[in-house]
């Protein structure tokens, strides 16, 4: 929750590394508030939230909000101020294809004049 505490109240793009590995890109209007919900919230709140949850539930048995939030509480939290966080968003998972981002944009392709 460090993280969040230290983020902005900005719109901007933020990014979930594990071990180095981008694993989850997202952007809102408000840093801080987004990134509470996705490292202290619940899997209504948070769609990383409830995919982490996904990947550490077990036959018979849900992982709970602590398990997600310790799982996330060792990720290193990365953000950028920006207008356009969508864009910028949007750009990063077409680069990275994160684990935890399951739908992926399509490339735009800019048309040339003839």
């Amino acid at each position: 929750m460090a993280a969040a505490a230290e983020a902005p109240g900005s719109p901007g793009v933020h990014v979930v590394l594990d071990d180095g590995v981008v694993v989850y890109v997202g952007h809102t209007g408000n840093l801080r508030q987004r990134l509470r919900q996705h490292l202290g919230g619940n899997r209504g709140s948070s769609v990383l939230h409830d995919q982490v949850g996904q990947c550490l539930d077990r036959p018979g048995n849900a992982a709970s909000a602590a398990d997600i939030a310790g799982w996330l509480g060792q990720c290193e939290v990365r953000w950028q101020e920006t207008d356009n966080p969508e864009s910028t968003k949007e750009a990063l998972v077409l680069a990275l294809r994160p684990k935890f981002n399951r739908q992926v944009p399509k490339p735009r392709h800019e048309t040339t004049a003839r």
